[in-house]
């Protein structure tokens, strides 16, 4: 179903398995509408009912037949990954080295003795100068 939304005018689409999730929301909750939230502005946009089952009008087989392919494939959830660890003081997440990793080399030595360069003349024209 292809929708545009009513703040800034982008189009985008619904899949189906989002209409049939809004359909089910709306029967259960006995609804008039449901709020597409537009990806781009995140506002959002108001689709009748009507308009929904005009575009999938046997959403209730479809819905059992949804239950019961998931019945007869159930699909595990994914493990949820660790959290990283968080430093007060700097204010943002830290890096772990793991525990089998080697020492970390010396640091190269930096050269400390650089060349510092003449300050540049000042081109200034001789009619730029003050006169005493």
């Amino acid at each position: 179903m292809n929708i545009k939304c009513s703040f800034c005018q982008t189009p985008y689409t619904l899949s189906r398995m989002e209409m049939l999730d809004a359909l089910q929301e709306m029967d259960a909750h006995k609804l008039t509408h449901y709020d597409a939230h537009c990806p781009r502005c995140r506002r959002a946009t108001r689709v009748e009912r009507k308009r929904m089952e005009m575009f999938f009008p046997n959403w209730r087989e479809a819905l059992k037949q949804f239950e019961a392919e998931m019945k007869a494939h159930p699909q595990h959830e994914a493990p949820l990954p660790k959290p990283e660890p968080f430093d007060q003081t700097q204010g943002k997440a830290v890096a772990v080295a793991p525990a089998e990793s080697k020492p970390a080399a010396e640091p190269v030595k930096e050269k400390s003795a650089v060349k510092a360069k003449a300050p540049a003349k000042s081109k200034t024209k001789p009619s730029a100068k003050k006169k005493k």
